[in-house]
């Protein structure tokens, strides 16, 4: 991502300074290191905390994006590539859910306490009507937005609300994006809040947040309805006690019902494989060994058998800066014995980290079961995973070389290489369209282009083959996409496109 991540914070925030862009920082503080709840790493803050990180956000600038998520987010990024990825990339990540604040428990490192996004956007604009921040409202029915702005008036006459829409109903490769990023950017909120439903909403911040001009954008769902007193909240005493999702089964079961059943039935076996693989006992940690590398522009650890909490609890300070430096990363998991989500959410922050700023973080020999644990969380193709330092090397290297797109100098054709997302779909096309042009005016009807080494798109590379596809056709000329890897039909396929742009893929 381009934007600036929020920092691994208590309720505490630590400073950063890392030009040109702030990175994380980890804090040493007991307790306060994420914990992956089915390989998805979550903030371990309150609602006071998570208001403090926001404002922190508000004032650096950068664009950042912020998830509420739930057990249904869970179990929907467990088959759905894309909305995992986004989890993984978002600067913070707030537990939606009494259950999960129960499941970080089971993992040894348990969440203060549920950070809902109706309970969070209350004392969020509580915030901003103090300190004057600008709000904008995206999404939910037509007339809500405006009736939740104008009750917020009431409630907090100080309150600046810049702005609401509620684009027309469509999916989300039909909506007009330019339309409503043109209207975001001329109201210049700071927080933009976006109620399209998951993953809709997710997925429509990650393809559009770094052109949106705000510093924070947050995935909503229901909480505007909310804020209008269109739907009513649950109790106190329920939503305590984490039997509210009782409450709003009896407002809407028949949308509900299903859900919760098919989310009951996925997320308990899930999480309980989890807990058997990765779950440990604390051990004795001694200090982890650094490895020696010829160059600065490498660095590693030895963690030992054990990287769990307890490992991290034992040495904060040297696993607090380690990710910080400005070399890639080796780990050697050879010795490695026991991990836990602590660990497992550690090893994602820290490519996170490491990739934000050019580099890359490379897990040696890994055994054959954690290879298995990283699997069953859909993390293993997250990392780069090397048998020895000279493949370590030599992948890293050509991660960096690699470029997007690359032509055959024998055949008119192309290949597709690392991942094509927001950040740099308008580069893969113009590259592209440069290719295919020059194919066409030397007589090619015909142009193939190969998947094989493209390791992921999102829904604006899904929308760039799309946009391809039909470009080409004016040319005229075909062009055909073969050799598409899993993560890339995952993608297309929930976006319905696999069937129209990979039609005779081998």
């Amino acid at each position: 991502m381009n934007s600036a991540p929020a920092p691994f914070v208590g309720d505490a925030l630590a400073s950063r300074e890392a030009p040109p862009r702030a990175v994380e920082t980890i804090s040493p503080t007991l307790a306060t290191w994420p914990v992956a709840i089915l390989g998805v790493p979550f903030d371990h803050v309150t609602i006071a905390g998570a208001v403090a990180s926001i404002e922190a956000m508000i004032a650096s600038r950068h664009s950042n994006y912020i998830v509420t998520a739930n057990v249904d987010f869970l179990v929907q990024a467990h088959r759905d590539v894309e909305l995992r990825r986004i989890l993984l990339d978002a600067d913070l990540v707030l537990c939606d859910g009494t259950p999960l604040v129960w499941a970080s428990g089971w993992m040894g490192n348990r969440l203060p306490e549920r950070v809902a996004g109706s309970d969070l956007a209350p004392a969020l604009l509580h915030a901003a009507a103090e300190k004057g921040h600008r709000i904008f409202f995206l999404g939910a029915a037509p007339g809500v937005a405006a009736a939740a702005a104008e009750r917020l008036q009431c409630d907090y006459p100080t309150l600046n609300v810049v702005g609401h829409y509620a684009p027309p109903f469509a999916d989300l490769l039909d909506m007009d994006h330019a339309q409503i990023v043109q209207r975001v950017r001329e109201a210049k909120p700071d927080i933009l809040l976006v109620s399209f439903g998951c993953p809709k909403q997710e997925k429509w911040i990650a393809m559009n947040h770094r052109t949106l001009g705000v510093p924070v954008a947050i995935g909503v769902g229901a909480t505007i309805d909310f804020l209008a007193g269109r739907v009513k909240r649950a109790p106190d005493w329920m939503r305590r006690s984490g039997t509210e999702w009782i409450f709003r089964l009896g407002q809407e079961p028949r949308r509900l019902f299903r859900r919760y059943a098919t989310d009951l039935l996925s997320f308990i076996p899930t999480l309980a494989a989890q807990w058997c693989r990765l779950f440990s006992r604390p051990t004795v940690a001694p200090k982890p060994r650094t490895m020696s590398f010829p160059t600065a522009e490498w660095c590693g650890v030895d963690p030992g058998e054990s990287f769990t909490r307890h490992a991290l609890d034992m040495h904060p300070e040297f696993w607090r800066e380690l990710p910080h430096r400005a070399a890639h990363c080796v780990v050697d998991l050879s010795k490695l014995r026991r991990i836990d989500g602590t660990g497992v959410a550690f090893l994602v922050r820290w490519r996170k980290i490491l990739q934000a700023n050019g580099r890359q973080l490379v897990l040696l020999a890994p055994s054959s079961r954690l290879r298995r644990a990283l699997s069953s969380l859909g993390l293993l193709d997250h990392f780069v995973v090397a048998n020895d330092v000279a493949d370590a090397a030599q992948q890293a290297e050509a991660i960096a070389a690699q470029p997007s797109v690359l032509r055959d100098g024998t055949t008119r054709s192309l290949a597709w290489c690392g991942e094509i997302i927001a950040a740099n779909a308008e580069d893969v096309w113009r590259m592209t369209t440069d290719h295919v042009r020059a194919f066409v005016d030397a007589g090619a009807t015909l142009v193939i282009i190969d998947l094989a080494r493209l390791r992921f798109v999102d829904s604006s590379g899904a929308a760039l083959m799309l946009r391809l596809k039909k470009w080409a056709q004016s040319l005229p000329a075909q062009v055909l996409f073969t050799h598409a890897q899993p993560n890339v039909r995952n993608v297309l396929r929930l976006t319905r496109l696999d069937q129209l742009l990979l039609e005779g893929a081998q």
